[in-house]
Order: C-alpha cells, then sequence, then structure tokens
C-alpha cells in the first residue's frame, strides 16, 4: 500500500482514489480497506462526507482532472474502480456520474445531474474531496488575512447556537474589541436536534478549515484561547477532531480545546452553552443585556459563533467580498430530512429557492408540508421562498438551517402539538413566557381535540411569547403552531369537529 502523505494537496495527486464517507460511520471501513488491499500502487485517501447520505460510502476514481463517482459500492465494484485507475483509466460506463475538472481543485466536482448538483459547493467545498485531517490539503486564510474584511462585509451569524444568528458579526466583533479583558472564541457545536445536520457535516468533512477560520477570527479580536464544544455523546466526532487539533497545533495561531457539552437542547441556545461550560449545574439562557460580546465566558469578552458562521468568515475571506446580497452576505446551508430515504446538506445561494432541495433527497410519498428552521420552524405548503435571512422570516419560516419535508401522511395539527409539547418540556424554565407559554400552548391545541379551538386566544399566546420570552424556545415556539394555522387551519377545525382528514390522529397530544 503506497500511504498518502501530507506533503501535496490531495488534488494534485493522480491516479487517486477517494473514500467519502462518515469518519465514525460503523460501515466506513469496508470500502476503503477494500481499496487499500486492492493495489499497492494507488493511493488512497480517506475523506469525510460530501453531504449526500445516500451516496455513502461514495468512492471517487480521479485521474488527469476527470473523476468518476461511485455511491454505495459492493467490493467487487471497489476491485474493479482501483484495477482501472492502476491502468490510468476511470470506469465511466459503470460510474453514476463522471466530472472533468481542474486535475489541482481543492474542492469537489460538481456533477451535472443527480443530488451532488443541488445548490453550490463554496462552504462545502472541501467535503468528501480533500483530506480531512491533513493541513497542507487547505488554504490557510489565518496565517495571511485579517478577519475585518468579513465584517465590513455585514455577514451575518447563522444557526440557533450562534449568539450572532441574523445579526451582523462585525458587531459583536467590534464590542470585544472595545471591552476591556481577555477575549475568547467559543464555537456552540453541541445540537442534540438529529434534524440539524449542517454543523457535524462540516465538522466531518472539514475541520482543519473550521481550525482556520476559528484561528482567524481570534485573531482579529485578540483572542489567544478559543473553545470547540461538541455534543458529549459525540465520541466518535471528539476523537475526530482531537486528531484535527493535533494536525494543525503547529500550523495554526490559534488552535481550541475540545469540550463535551451536555446532552439537553436547552445547551444548543448560545448563553446556555457558556452557563454549561462554565460547569453550572443549572443549564439555563442568561438575561441580557448584558450580551456574551460583553460579558461571556467567565465574564470575559466572547464571541460564540456556529460552525457554519466560522466557515462562511473563513469563505469570505477566501473569495475578498463574500456572494449573497447586501443584507444577507454568501450562502446558506440547509439539512434537507423529513419523509426522505436520507437526509442530505445542501448549499444555496441567495437566488436559490428552497424548491431545489427537494432535487438532493428521494421523498417517501407525495409532499404535504415542509417545516423550515428546525423543530421549532414554520410549517409552510411552498418552498418557493429564497434562501436568505430577510425573506425566511418575512415568510414566518426559520433561519437555522433544516428543511424537513413532510408527506401526505402527516397532520398539520399533530406536527405542531408535538413541537409545542417538546418545548414545554424542553425549556429551561428561565422566564415565565418559556415556562408558562408553552405549556398554555400546549393546552389550547390539546383543545382542539377536545373540540375547541381558540384561534384568537392562540395567536395573542403567541405574539406575547414571541415578544417577551428570554429563551429562544419561548420566542420560537408559537413559530409551528401560527404558520401551521396559516396554512392548514381548515384542518383545525375539522380536529375540533372530532376529524382528522388526515386519518392519523387517534388521540389527545
Amino acid at each position: 500500500m503506497v500511504a498518502v502523505t501530507d506533503t501535496a494537496p490531495a488534488g494534485d495527486r493522480s491516479p487517486v482514489c477517494r473514500v467519502s464517507t462518515h469518519p465514525t460511520a460503523a460501515d466506513r471501513e469496508p470500502a476503503f480497506e477494500t481499496a487499500r488491499r486492492t493495489s499497492d500502487a494507488v493511493p488512497v485517501v480517506r475523506t469525510g462526507p460530501t453531504g449526500i447520505a445516500a451516496y455513502e460510502p461514495l468512492v471517487l476514481a480521479t485521474v488527469d482532472g476527470r473523476t468518476a463517482f461511485h455511491p454505495d459500492p459492493g467490493p467487487e465494484t471497489v476491485d474493479a474502480v482501483v484495477d482501472a485507475l492502476e491502468t490510468g483509466e476511470v470506469l465511466a460506463d459503470a460510474a453514476a456520474a463522471v466530472v472533468e475538472h481542474d486535475p489541482g481543485t481543492g474542492s469537489l466536482p460538481v456533477p451535472e445531474t443527480g443530488p451532488l448538483s443541488v445548490g453550490r459547493r463554496d462552504v462545502l467545498g472541501p467535503c468528501g474531496w480533500v483530506d480531512p485531517l491533513a493541513p497542507d490539503d487547505y488554504d490557510l486564510v489565518s496565517l495571511e488575512r485579517d478577519a475585518a474584511a468579513v465584517g465590513d462585509a455585514g455577514l451575518l451569524g447563522r444557526g440557533r447556537g450562534d449568539a450572532a444568528a441574523d445579526e451582523a458579526v462585525d458587531e459583536t466583533w467590534t464590542a470585544i474589541r472595545e471591552t476591556d479583558g481577555d477575549p475568547v472564541v467559543v464555537v456552540n457545536a453541541n445540537d442534540t436536534d438529529d434534524r440539524q445536520r449542517v454543523d457535524r457535516t462540516l465538522l466531518e468533512g472539514a475541520p482543519i478549515a473550521v481550525l482556520d477560520g476559528i484561528a482567524a477570527i481570534a485573531e482579529h479580536v485578540g483572542a489567544v484561547d478559543a473553545v470547540l464544544s461538541v455534543n458529549e455523546t459525540e465520541t466518535g466526532l471528539h476523537r475526530h477532531l482531537e486528531s484535527a487539533v493535533d494536525a494543525a497545533a503547529d500550523v495554526l495561531p490559534v488552535v481550541p480545546q475540545l469540550v463535551a457539552g451536555p446532552d439537553e437542547y436547552r445547551a444548543g441556545e448560545p448563553t446556555a452553552a457558556l452557563e454549561a461550560l462554565e460547569g453550572n449545574d443549572r443549564i439555563e439562557p442568561r438575561i441580557q443585556p448584558p450580551s456574551p460580546a460583553v460579558h461571556g465566558l467567565y465574564g470575559r469578552p466572547t464571541a460564540v459563533h456556529s460552525v457554519r458562521t466560522v466557515l462562511q468568515a473563513r469563505r469570505a475571506l477566501q473569495d475578498d467580498a463574500p456572494s449573497g446580497t447586501d443584507r444577507d452576505p454568501g450562502t446558506r446551508l440547509f439539512t434537507v430530512t423529513g419523509d426522505v430515504a436520507a437526509p442530505a446538506t445542501v448549499e444555496l445561494a441567495s437566488d436559490d429557492s428552497l424548491a431545489a432541495v427537494r432535487e438532493a433527497v428521494a421523498l417517501d410519498g407525495a409532499l404535504k408540508m415542509a417545516c423550515v428552521g428546525d423543530i421549532f420552524g414554520g410549517i409552510t405548503e411552498t418552498l418557493e421562498v429564497s434562501a436568505t435571512a430577510e425573506t425566511l422570516a418575512a415568510a414566518g419560516l426559520g433561519t437555522e438551517g433544516v428543511v424537513e419535508l413532510l408527506n401526505e401522511d402527516r397532520c398539520a395539527v399533530a406536527t405542531a402539538g408535538e413541537r409545542a409539547r417538546f418545548a414545554a418540556t424542553e425549556n429551561s424554565g428561565r422566564c415565565v413566557p418559556g415556562r408558562e407559554g408553552t405549556k398554555q400552548l400546549t393546552e389550547l391545541l390539546r383543545d382542539v381535540y377536545r373540540g375547541s379551538f381558540e384561534l384568537a386566544k392562540i395567536r395573542e399566546l403567541g405574539r406575547t411569547m414571541e415578544r417577551t420570552s428570554n429563551c429562544r424556545i419561548g420566542a420560537h415556539a408559537p413559530r409551528p403552531v401560527i404558520t401551521a394555522i396559516d396554512e392548514f387551519e381548515p384542518t383545525f377545525r375539522a380536529h375540533a369537529d372530532g376529524r382528522c382528514p388526515s386519518g392519523t390522529c387517534t388521540e389527545n397530544l
């Protein structure tokens, strides 16, 4: 076996066989080990996931700027692919796609059709293509660029775990630089909701890029300390990130300390994450102001960002000026999940419609509705909405990065009720709207099954919770309920009359 070294970028090697899958997946070894055993002459590189779960493991055979894609191949196919590479050829006839590309590309070549053709691969570019743990395979921006350019461009924070979600990150960075104390960067990747796979995909597929982005932000705000928090149950991911930190320790100016966060949904909220990092027994969001930028981890000025915000910042530094609109620069990443054969992670430009994500997955049945955001996203019958924070919010949808496709067997009332009940059990209990409002919301939905649909009361409660909640759970819990009523009010009235049009509801919440 010829070992893959870190002396040259993976894109410069030819021929080469790449095996793309989750580094922590139980089935990752067979395809990789088969490829390694088949030939002593062809380099075999284990890469991270592409984001398209249906394709994993994905074997990519490359010769002189020509790559053949072989999704989920059997051992015989892997043997044939590697044998062909030994002769300087790719098995075009046996491939799902063959792409011509620059031989030195550091980004996954994109087929013209199929799930990998959906959207674009700016932030996702390295995922599935480069060695996740080889710093030499990445163009490290933290060594030569100042993140001030990102702030000047107006980049918005992304994701539930980001303290600057849908707000300009420059405001956070400026506040940190102007506040006395030793600043720190916290990357909050602790999300217990399995619907959300964006940050995990990025951490598995391009961890060195994440570390590079963290270092660039830390350098800009003057921080010498950084923390990367992942869920305590993700032991395989933690080991993978430890390897990435070890690989980058002598290369990057700042590398984060890895911390295991508690397996609680509420701990994914930015300031609740800080409480967990400080070791507090009660995990709850902090009352603001002051913001974490002024009084964060142990009272230090703190930037709390998501993985995708970090990589959007890094991508903007690579491009000099980020793509997107003036109000929402960059791209947006979404996990496409729900009633699908396998989930997918898709990256959309600001002028792309959310409807494009349907081409990345195989839907089980006909589409009835989608929940866009996260578990507390907005319910909609149409995905003809552009992928910007402004347009998503205007449509009553969430910007947290999940598109959950739900088929005709789903009931809008039950879907809304399940999410209200989740909010009632998972909120921190710190503020009255979050603690009592979620309970009242759940009871009002239970009343629908009992024959009473109090629309005005539900809407008023929702407005109160949105405006007065201290935490995002309380503020966002009404969203799936209100949007479901907007889209499916006759269905709610039918339930009050004792009938479920979908035929799925047999008992109360």
